[in-house]
């Protein structure tokens, strides 16, 4: 039975490639999205474009919302309860 299966499934073999690349990119993406130093590398271009005058206040917080979301996994959409600024001054 291996054989005729063997013999049977060889024009799947393509399909079967493409599907294990997509699944290792998959990986490496998620791996690559959770990784410390990039999340660090991503705050600090958003932190010097700040710096630079290219970005408000307003979109430097927000960019740096969508980063640390990716980053603890939270969920597009879902309210996030933040500090008036007056707050973090505690």
């Amino acid at each position: 039975m291996g054989l005729v299966t063997g013999i049977l499934g060889l024009p799947l073999l393509p399909v079967r490639g493409v599907l294990a690349l997509g699944e290792l990119i998959r990986r490496r993406v998620e791996e690559e999205a959770h990784d410390p130093a990039t999340v660090r590398r991503e705050l600090e271009a958003v932190h010097e474009a700040r710096a630079a005058g290219e970005i408000s206040a307003e979109e430097e917080a927000e960019a740096q919302q969508r980063v640390l979301d990716r980053l603890t996994g939270a969920q597009a959409g879902r309210p996030v309860r933040r500090r008036a600024p007056e707050d973090r001054k505690r």
